[in-house]
């Protein structure tokens, strides 16, 4: 499999090369030259097979002869002790995505990427520098997946201020080869210096550096593999169980796994029908990776992007023009996103009319969020956290314009992503429906201490923050 920039399709890279850049050298993100499809023994087994079988069947398509088959297995066996539920809430699916180490999606894509670092670099004497910037559960995922790791240190890039203070102690409460700047700006400045820093020549002369955002083909694969998997499920008609993570109101009125409010339902789901998929979106990595399960040939109908007020691509979708933006500050604030920079790559793979076919954008306020964290807590027996709240939301609205139909309306199966855990974002719930239960890894988190240091919004100030330890 070769790897091409998304502004030029001439020079071809393997995987591990555009793993360990992470941005091409022309500033475009790696794409792969062709998405491949899954063989029809994979395909057919998908509702049945293991979702460590399923990581592997889906990876080393991409991956090719680079990491050897038993290679692969073990550092997928090692990344993903923990699943991916897919489960009934209400009139609805759930694919809650936070039962790993940080309650956050973005586990899924770190804890496969440290790994896969730690393997390409194997022998090398120089130490890779990775840069991440994040809007809040990204740099807790890759700061827990990488901390630790021989060879490699991270810097995380986050916007000071907007961030909850969970987040803030996943991402500067680890030490060691994780460090921590707390810009003064807000996430798009971040990713703005994060790609700077890695396309300056006389930087990279004197360090190697990589990134671990999902600009980073190697963290956006992996994500491809839990729609592979809840699609595959949901053809075959099965519902996981609850996880131990799994926030459901219990009749002693607290979070957990316990026994479930009237609303819970155990049904199972027709057979046969393939699924319609909302994920609360950002930065659009994760439904980047979604498009690619789909391509594979997982049974996904279409997807719904959900954004809040930062509702860039929602506006492309309807007018066919890109108008990035400056970020506004909103509730789920990993999604304060005014230019997406997985944008290109998908325009790098879909025309205009293509992605209208694929996607239904909906944009949610506020104001909206927090009436459907209540309604889903009144209505459903449920804790959901802001951003998968606008996901819910984004189902309503779509629902009521008649654009969609609901399960309990003969529609086809709706699932929509639970990408944190509603816990990490307790001042915003809290005064809405009362304290969430956290899970062990989020109450650990709590008790560390930050260290991070404030940086203007200027690439001089990081570069002097990359620079400052080797001299």
């Amino acid at each position: 499999m070769h790897y091409y920039s998304t502004r030029n399709n001439n020079d071809a890279v393997n995987f591990a090369t555009a793993s360990l850049a992470g941005l091409a050298p022309d500033g475009g993100l790696f794409v792969p030259e062709e998405i491949p499809t899954f063989p029809k023994a994979v395909l057919s087994s998908l509702g049945t097979m293991d979702y460590r079988e399923i990581a592997f069947e889906t990876i080393r398509l991409y991956t090719a002869d680079e990491i050897p088959a038993a290679v692969l297995e073990d550092i997928v066996q090692s990344a993903y002790t923990f699943t991916a539920p897919l489960i009934s809430v209400g009139d609805r699916l759930l694919l809650e995505l936070f039962h790993g180490p940080t309650a956050a999606f973005k586990d899924f894509g770190a804890r496969f990427m440290a790994r896969v670092f730690a393997y390409l670099r194997r022998g090398e004497d120089k130490p890779l520098n990775i840069l991440v910037a994040t809007s809040g559960d990204t740099g807790g995922a890759v700061a827990d997946g990488f901390f630790d790791v021989p060879g490699i240190s991270v810097t995380v890039l986050y916007p000071r201020g907007r961030i909850t203070a969970l987040q803030e102690k996943q991402i500067a409460g680890f030490g060691k080869n994780i460090s921590a700047l707390a810009v003064e700006g807000s996430f798009d400045d971040c990713q703005a210096l994060v790609k700077a820093a890695l396309a300056d020549e006389s930087l990279k002369k004197r360090m190697a550096l990589g990134s671990a955002n999902s600009i980073n083909i190697c963290r956006l694969i992996p994500q491809a593999v839990y729609y592979a998997a809840a699609a595959g499920r949901a053809y075959a008609g099965v519902l996981d169980p609850d996880g131990e993570a799994t926030p459901r109101v219990s009749k002693a009125g607290n979070s957990g796994g316990g026994i479930s409010c009237k609303s819970f339902s155990n049904e199972k789901i027709p057979k046969g029908q393939p699924l319609l998929v909302c994920v609360p979106s950002g930065n659009f990595g994760n439904l980047t990776a979604g498009l690619y399960a789909m391509k594979m040939g997982a049974p996904i109908r279409q997807f719904i992007a959900a954004t809040n007020i930062n509702k860039t691509i929602p506006d492309y979708l309807t007018s066919g023009e890109y108008n990035a933006r400056n970020s506004q500050a909103t509730l789920s604030n990993a999604m304060d996103v005014g230019a997406p920079s997985n944008f290109e790559r998908m325009s790098a793979h879909f025309s205009w009319e293509e992605m209208r076919r694929l996607l239904l954008g909906v944009s949610v306020s506020d104001d909206e969020t927090k009436k459907t964290i209540l309604h889903v807590y009144n209505e459903a027996g449920y804790y959901i956290d802001p951003h998968s709240a606008v996901g819910w939301m984004g189902v309503d609205k779509l629902a009521a314009e008649n654009k969609i139909r609901l399960r309990n309306q003969d529609g086809d199966p709706i699932a929509v992503l639970c990408t944190a855990h509603p816990a990490k974002f307790a001042d915003t719930i809290e005064p809405i429906i009362g304290p969430v239960q956290l899970p062990s890894s989020l109450a650990e988190a709590m008790q560390r201490t930050v260290k991070s240091k404030i940086i203007p919004n200027e690439v001089s100030a990081l570069i002097e923050s990359l620079l400052r330890p080797a001299l």
